[in-house]
């Protein structure tokens, strides 16, 4: 059953902070991001809804709003409270109880807003002062507004099902269940409908789902990396590889003994990462896009637009390799015509809400895991940086036994050559890890097994092929493989943190009514 009762803050911040200093610490941070344009959009992408159905608008106190969902704040955290919460899905700010003493601060709060903020006053003379500065007054009779004090997001849901009815959050609920939960909360209450089956759709492309055309980008962005891996495990060059450098393999062998294994191991990489890539794809085509979810589709959107411009490597390198020119050419249209698509309504299966641990167990997993595609962005960025500069890193140089100058001796374009594998693999590490971070932005929901199993998939498919080939190469220098360590123990541990959350199941349905412990009229 879903914990219902109200409960106090219990995180570590409160702990530190106390519960009052940690709200207004955490609506301090989100105001301060989120009242600049770039933090806002950045705040919005990462936990706001931008898709609230039409029916979840309506008008609060007079005031319309896009939806019928807000926070109810002191005066002491008004003007936090108005600046962070836009962003994050919020229709309104309900400050309350105001007294005539707390008239100057709520003005100063109300000033500049882009969402309705209404008061509730404890005298008139507060009212009468406010009235020309504020959007409207509540009162706290009004069977229209339920206040919340505990995070269950089925609660908020199921109170908003009500015509009219307004849900306003407690700042301990964001405090505790995270800034996502607006976007939990209007996603739940978001109506559904089947995919259209496969009758309806024919045998026609044309008519053929979004989803479909993503997953088979997903498929066929695993093929290409399990073909790049079979050959590198086989001849590790092809023709036109040959051809560029104008040597075999035996002679780059006798230039120097380690670097075919130093070229083998670069591809293996890319390959894996490429499993990965294709892995996520195929989790956002089936779990996400397929059950109409528009975040599914953004998250596949914004990786594949960081990861497709990578082609053009080229230009830099010099170096144009037909397989991948050929597979990016292949898959490219079906990208397109993926996300061009209309989604078709959204089909959810709700689980009950389950244990209070549990949950915050997962809250931690969640973090890591987004710590991680953060990580291996930056890390992507940088691998990228050098692949079209530099080229190597003072360990690479240390594996080869030989400098820069040398490797350019054996043949001017060797370094091209391997400035396009290294590259490369930036490239398609930054498109990872877009798909990893925002899947675990946006898709962390209990009994999402897709989630889970996608991510586990795809940490198998990036990292275990990387470990493997450093050590059977013997290049395996602690600081280089570093990132990869941390990355392995960052994502299982999240993972085994969040495995009963994300793999929780339940009977489907919402949760009771609103009335319950935890729901105040």
């Amino acid at each position: 059953m879903p914990d219902w009762t109200y409960h106090p803050l219990r995180g570590p911040a409160a702990a530190v902070l106390g519960e009052r200093r940690a709200q207004r610490a955490a609506l301090r941070l989100l105001a301060s991001i989120g009242s600049r344009p770039a933090g806002a959009r950045l705040v919005a992408h990462a936990f706001g809804h931008r898709h609230p159905p039409p029916h979840l608008a309506g008008d609060i106190a007079g005031a319309p709003v896009r939806v019928r969902l807000g926070i109810c704040v002191p005066p002491s955290l008004a003007r936090e409270a108005v600046r962070a919460m836009p962003p994050l899905g919020a229709g309104a700010v309900e400050v309350a109880p105001v007294t005539e003493a707390d008239v100057r601060t709520v003005r100063e709060a109300a000033a500049g807003r882009s969402i309705p903020v209404l008061v509730r006053a404890g005298d008139p003379a507060a009212e009468a002062a406010l009235e020309p500065y504020v959007d409207g007054f509540t009162s706290g009779d009004d069977p229209h507004l339920v206040h919340v004090s505990d995070p269950s997001v089925t609660a908020a849901a199921a109170a908003l099902e009500q015509p009219g009815t307004v849900v306003l959050a407690r700042p301990a609920v964001l405090v505790e269940a995270g800034p996502g939960w607006f976007a939990r909360v209007t996603e739940a209450a978001t109506p559904t409908g089947p995919a259209p089956s496969l009758r309806e759709v024919g045998r026609d492309p044309r008519r053929w789902p979004a989803w479909w055309w993503a997953l088979l980008v997903g498929l066929g962005m695993t093929g290409a990396g399990l073909g790049a891996a079979a050959i590198t495990l086989g001849p590790v060059l092809l023709w036109y590889d040959r051809d560029y450098l104008g040597m075999t393999l035996h002679e780059l062998h006798a230039a120097n003994h380690h670097l075919v294994h130093f070229l083998q191991h670069d591809r293996i990489t890319m390959a894996g990462t490429m499993v990965a890539i294709g892995a996520l794809y195929t989790g956002l085509a089936w779990g996400g896009i397929r059950r109409g979810w528009p975040w599914a589709r953004e998250a596949y959107l914004l990786s594949g637009a960081v990861g497709f411009p990578t082609l053009f490597y080229f230009l830099a390198t010099g170096f144009v390799e037909p397989l991948h020119t050929a597979t990016a050419l292949v898959l490219f249209p079906m990208f397109v015509a993926a996300v061009r698509r209309t989604p078709h309504p959204p089909r959810r299966r709700v689980v009950p809400e389950g244990p209070e641990r549990e949950r915050r167990r997962a809250l931690v997993g969640q973090l890591l895991l987004i710590v991680t595609g953060a990580g291996l962005f930056v890390g992507g960025a940088v691998i990228s940086v050098i692949g079209l500069t530099g080229v190597f890193v003072p360990t690479d140089l240390a594996f080869l036994g030989t400098g820069t100058e040398e490797l350019e001796a054996v043949t001017p374009r060797l370094v091209p050559f391997i400035a396009h594998d290294r590259a490369g693999f930036g490239g398609a590490l930054m498109s990872a890890a877009v798909a990893i971070l925002l899947l675990s932005a946006w898709g962390w929901r209990r009994g999402e097994s897709w989630v889970f199993w996608t991510l586990a998939a795809a940490a198998a498919a990036g990292f275990l092929p990387a470990v493997v080939v450093h050590g059977v190469i013997h290049y395996t220098d602690f600081v280089h493989l570093a990132p990869v360590y941390f990355g392995i123990a960052t994502t299982t541990t999240g993972l085994l943190l969040a495995r009963p959350y994300l793999r929780a199941e339940g009977q489907g349905g919402t949760a009771g009514p609103p009335g319950e412990p935890g729901v105040t009229r």
